[in-house]
């Protein structure tokens, strides 16, 4: 072998090693936390069903059980497990036949937690980045691996006792 392609070879190689550095570096891992029931195995159900794509937002890979991620930077984050919530006055939203608790107190980042799931899904989505009508859309479908045994209430649904002590429909 001439001097020449040595270092031609030698040339290629650490361009390779560089580039392979250069693209893994692009597609970093998200670092994230599980969730108290993460090792929940409907939670497998789940994950195993996210799309690759949530608003034309990329999958990202995490480094978390039961957990998921799109985007770059990473504009929704999703943690199945965490605690099943408890009846709210919260809004609750029922988008593709899922029912979302809706908490934007953290505007523009908005929290969704499944309703009537367990385990409970969470997502937080970046408003500024990303719909978060069509992330919730996107995930239905994956999300509907999770039976409901609940479904949110209305003020409609609701019995309130009047000062006689007999209950009355809300009107």
């Amino acid at each position: 072998m001439t001097p020449r392609s040595r270092l031609l070879r030698a040339g290629l190689a650490i361009t390779l090693v560089v580039g392979t550095v250069l693209l893994t570096g692009c597609t970093a891992i998200v670092p994230l936390e599980p969730s108290k029931d993460a090792a929940n195995p409907t939670c497998a159900d789940l994950i195993v069903r996210l799309p690759t794509a949530v608003g034309a937002l990329p999958e990202r890979e995490t480094n978390a059980q039961s957990t998921g991620a799109w985007g770059t930077p990473a504009a929704v984050l999703l943690h199945c497990g965490v605690a099943v919530p408890v009846p709210t006055t919260l809004p609750c939203l029922n988008v593709n036949g899922i029912d979302w608790i809706e908490d934007d107190s953290e505007a523009p980042l908005y929290r969704y937690t499944t309703y009537g799931r367990n385990p409970a899904t969470e997502l937080v989505i970046d408003s500024g980045t990303v719909s978060g009508s069509t992330v919730l859309v996107d995930l239905a479908q994956a999300v509907s691996a999770i039976p409901a045994t609940r479904q949110c209430l209305g003020v409609e649904d609701l019995t309130i006792p009047t000062d006689g002590g007999t209950a009355v429909t809300a009107p």
